[in-house]
């Protein structure tokens, strides 16, 4: 069997893995989150979303060197060395340990001071609000240490571990809610406590495991001063692009606060909890192919890696749209069957922001391939500075008065100026064929939009507003999607693979 074929079939074992873990999960946040928000009220649920978003800004630290710590070991583990991989393990973790104490320093100083002076949270609710925000600091201090362990088991691939411990940490935010229901005490309290002390024992379990199957993750004292130096450089100029990010998102959550309130903030909240379970189709695809690209990268072989980033792009829109499409189109009665309690605002805010994460998505394997090939100064440098425009642009409109949805209005379209920078960037790190790429991914995508809306939405305009008639454009919605996407979206290998699949697949079935 050839290296293709073997690399195939672990992306598609690894894949299917991650949808296991991904429908459990999906299937249970829904559920909490329900549940979370009829208990906690919208005030409180909203207080929780942004406090805890403060400290998350910090976070931007974090990100940037932990794109470095997984391509680090995701190109030793590329060249086949053992000792490479413990050398930059043990760097990552010091360098993780050092970016913990900082962002306590900063959370316990800058953070508190921002909470206090700049914060819109009822008084009678401050004293919850500071419990949610030190929790959260504890919390994020946690997720950083255990960095450097959560990227061994993607770099090694072992999708398995990933999503069992996923789906553990699932089951227990299921108890929370239970608890939070049962136990008549302050319930923004016990809901921040409840899932630090959750935290803290997914940190200890990935600890273990990682320890138990990859013997370069058992410390040792290791400081190699040259790979510290060049890991904070590559993570310096990551630090760009992580920061626009992470101001797109808690930043924008802290704006909308400061002008409109905690309520705004549920809103915003129940619409990014509903993106981040459609996004999970994509991102499990994704997660599964980065290694992969990484390695091609590492090993020289730029044609494949070419193949992998269309593919990933492709593939990716295409699973993103065929949820999002039919959630766009019926999101008002899809909320208030799940929800009942629907905050105003949480329709547009949910449909503009599927749209920005469907664009955003067909770049992922375009950031991965420039991350993979270590040279990320000119390319973070661009990117980061564009998507930094989205804060104070959008402070700029709602200082003038304009609508909460001006905000996400402002994030889609300085996405998709970013999305076209970033091509004619990455075409000279990695001889990238933007032409090909226009045509075989852009075009196809395009071509698959444009054929998949007027049908559903000519029957949601003929049916009445209800949940039978809700069903019908979905189905509807879901079906010109697949047939497009399949015939169009789609290469000729790649159907021909899909059918050999699913026949396969009925074959079985039947001989049982």
């Amino acid at each position: 069997m050839t290296n293709t074929s073997l690399n195939n079939k672990r992306i598609a074992k690894n894949t299917l893995l991650l949808y296991f873990r991904m429908f459990f999960m999906m299937f249970i946040s829904l559920f909490t989150s329900r549940v979370v928000l009829n208990t906690l009220g919208v005030e409180d649920y909203g207080i929780y979303n942004v406090v805890g978003g403060v400290v998350t800004m910090f976070g931007f630290l974090n990100a940037a060197m932990s794109t470095s710590t997984q391509r680090y070991l995701t190109f030793e583990l590329g060249r086949g060395s053992f000792e490479g991989q413990q050398r930059v393990f043990s760097t990552s973790v010091q360098i993780h340990a050092l970016i913990a104490i900082l962002i306590f320093i900063l959370g316990e100083t800058i953070g508190l001071w921002f909470l206090y002076e700049k914060m819109v949270i009822a008084e009678s609710r401050m004293n919850a609000a500071l419990w949610v925000y030190q929790c959260s600091v504890v919390s994020t201090i946690v997720m950083i240490l255990g960095v450097p362990y959560n990227a061994s088991i993607i770099a090694h691939e072992k999708m398995s571990a990933f999503a069992y411990i996923s789906v553990l940490e699932v089951v227990f935010k299921l108890l929370i809610v239970y608890l939070l229901v049962i136990y008549d005490i302050d319930k923004l309290k016990l809901y921040a406590v409840l899932i630090l002390c959750i935290q803290l024992f997914i940190y200890w379990v990935y600890i273990r495991y990682c320890g138990r199957y990859f013997v370069e993750t058992r410390l040792k004292n290791i400081f190699d001063k040259n790979l510290f130096r060049e890991m904070l450089g590559f993570a310096g100029w990551n630090l760009l692009g992580n920061s626009a990010a992470v101001l797109s998102t808690h930043g924008l959550n802290i704006l909308l606060n400061m002008f409109f309130g905690p309520s705004i903030n549920a809103a915003r909240g129940i619409a990014v909890q509903v993106q981040g379970a459609i996004q999970q189709f994509s991102g499990n695809f994704q997660m599964a192919l980065n290694p992969q690209i990484t390695k091609t990268y590492a090993q020289g072989d730029l044609h494949a890696m070419h193949k992998l980033i269309f593919r990933s792009s492709r593939f990716t829109f295409l699973l993103l749209f065929i949820l999002s499409l039919p959630v766009m189109l019926e999101a008002p009665i899809i909320l208030e069957t799940w929800l009942k309690l629907v905050p105003p605002y949480t329709v547009s805010f949910l449909c503009i922001i599927l749209v920005t994460v469907m664009i955003d998505s067909m770049a992922q394997p375009i950031m991965q391939a420039a991350a993979a090939t270590g040279r990320v100064r000119r390319y973070q440098s661009i990117l980061g500075g564009i998507l930094l425009t989205i804060v104070p642009i959008s402070y700029i409109f709602l200082k003038c008065g304009s609508v909460p949805e001006s905000v996400f209005l402002v994030h889609l379209v300085i996405c998709c100026m970013a999305f076209i920078v970033r091509l004619f960037i990455v075409r000279t790190m990695i001889q990238f064929p933007v032409r090909n790429f226009m045509v075989e991914v852009m075009g196809r995508v395009i071509i698959v939009a444009l054929i998949s809306l007027p049908l559903p939405m000519l029957v949601k305009f003929h049916l009445p507003n209800t949940l039978w008639a809700a069903a019908i454009v979905i189905l509807t919605a879901v079906m010109m999607v697949a047939i497009s996407g399949y015939y169009i979206g789609m290469e000729s290998n790649e159907r021909i693979y899909i059918y050999n699949k699913v026949k396969e697949v009925l074959f079985k079935t039947r001989n049982k």
